[in-house]
């Protein structure tokens, strides 16, 4: 039987469309459909309901699934495994990164990996969406915040800090907030938060947190964005010390409430590197992960990455 028809119908069963599969590998949208058809022919059953809007599983197929999966995803580990002992990293490297992360923090990383590691290629998906890293094949996941439940293996690179800005021309217009109290008298710009309200909080030294609502004119869903605005004066903002840490040493940015830990949700957030829980790592994903750490390390001193 042919193992990547066997792939091809796990990449359909996990995404459900023969046009996005296609997309990906590079054919036709009826090449995928006749790799398909022929493996129902070879195993005599249909394996999916095909109707002009939707693609589902039949029970034979959803049963056949369950059961080859682990069987191809065995294969892979034995090929990666084969294939390390030249200790030559190589094939295809699947990351996913947030946008405004990955464009800042590990694009800039990739000419010298690319440079050491000539059989090996990378796929980086920038989105701010948390992908399912069995179901979209991702060997290395960085997520930023809290870390959610999940079946896959977690490395913490650094604590994530969060800091309150102005622009210099802000404050000299409207004043420097001294106290927590203050920030709800000012034009804060919001970011929207699932399941939070727009309060921000601040804790003491003596870890009492004071915890203020806070109101603006401008909701933006990107952090770029809104450290663009903060730059241009628009207003106070709550954004990652791994965004603005360069805007404050150059003076774009004034960091206000350097005396407390600042937060819009919790006191728990962090970079990760995440990796699908296997017994067996591939060495092109231990070196991808390896080049981050060191050059994280480099960037921030003693520091692992600021």
């Amino acid at each position: 039987m042919d193992i990547e028809a066997l792939k091809l119908f796990l990449d359909v069963m996990r995404q459900r469309n023969f046009t996005d599969i296609a997309r990906e590998r590079g054919l036709a949208p009826s090449s995928v459909s006749r790799t398909i058809i022929g493996l129902e022919k070879e195993l005599g059953v249909r394996l999916f309901q095909r109707t002009t809007r939707k693609l589902e599983p039949t029970e034979a197929g959803v049963i056949y699934f369950r059961r080859i999966a682990p069987i191809i995803a065995e294969l892979e580990s034995a090929r990666h495994m084969a294939a390390d002992v030249t200790e030559e990293p190589g094939g295809i490297l699947r990351v996913t990164a947030s946008v405004t992360f990955g464009q800042m923090h590990i694009v800039p990383l990739l000419p010298e990996l690319e440079n050491r590691y000539a059989a090996l290629s990378i796929e980086l998906i920038l989105t701010d969406a948390f992908l399912d890293l069995i179901e979209n094949r991702i060997d290395v996941a960085i997520r930023l915040g809290r870390l959610q439940d999940s079946s896959c293996i977690a490395r913490k690179l650094n604590k994530m800090a969060f800091f309150i800005c102005a622009s210099p021309e802000y404050i000299e217009k409207h004043g420097r907030p001294r106290e927590p109290e203050d920030v709800a008298d000012h034009d804060c710009l919001l970011f929207p938060r699932s399941g939070h309200n727009l309060n921000w909080l601040f804790k003491n030294s003596d870890g009492k947190i004071v915890e203020v609502p806070v109101s603006g004119r401008c909701l933006i869903t990107n952090s770029q964005a809104i450290r663009q605005c903060a730059r241009s004066g628009m207003g106070l903002a709550l954004l990652p010390d791994w965004l603005v840490n360069e805007d404050i040493k150059s003076g774009a940015l004034v960091r206000l409430f350097d005396q407390f830990d600042v937060s819009a949700t919790d006191y728990d957030s962090a970079v990760w590197l995440l990796y699908p829980s296997r017994e067996y790592v591939p060495l092109k994903t231990r070196v991808f992960m390896d080049h981050l750490i060191e050059n994280f390390r480099v960037q921030g001193g003693s520091s692992l990455l600021f």
